[in-house]
């Protein structure tokens, strides 16, 4: 059984409905969702704040690859455009843990190689599973040490709203 941790973030078009989609598509693959949060963007680039979410889905029909490759359908069906990066987007789904697996392979990066130092991330992530832990330097750490060792405002800057994601 493969079981993965996905990232979901949306600030451009129907943002709720852009990580709505996400869920709809995952369907019964889908574990848990977390709460919806409003985040400022990450990166440096002036743009309108996110949505974001975590979920974590389960199939025995995917690898770690298969992960990355349906992330990036979701991605494509939801009008994602590259077009400047941690610029605004339709929808960006990234793979943040898969089964613990660890890759440095430029196209699969495991874990995600930022997720530690985004609360966007760890926030929710905690939320749908207090005892996360993510791969780092070749050991198992607890994701709410990570997140407490950010800067406040980084974590200041993930607030809960009060949007739902259908889960199914």
């Amino acid at each position: 059984m493969s079981r993965a941790v996905l990232s979901i973030g949306s600030n451009m078009g129907d943002p709720l409905a852009n990580l709505r989609s996400v869920v709809e598509a995952l369907g019964e693959r889908v574990l848990a969702v977390s709460s919806v949060y409003a985040t400022a963007p990450w990166g440096g680039v002036e743009q309108q704040d996110f949505l974001n979410a975590v979920v974590m889905a389960e199939d025995p029909g995917l690898d770690c690859w298969g992960w990355l490759a349906l992330g990036r359908e979701l991605e494509t069906a939801a009008d994602r455009v590259r077009e400047q990066r941690w610029g605004p987007r339709s929808l960006d789904v990234d793979v943040v843990d898969c089964d613990g697996v660890v890759s440095d392979d430029p196209e699969l990066t495991l874990p995600h190689p930022r997720a530690h130092e985004r609360a966007f991330v760890l926030v929710p992530w905690l939320e749908i599973d207090p005892a996360a832990e993510l791969q780092l330097g070749g050991d198992a750490r607890p994701a709410r040490e990570l997140l407490d060792g950010l800067d406040p405002v980084e974590r200041g800057g993930v607030r809960r709203t009060d949007l739902r994601l259908a889960a199914p």
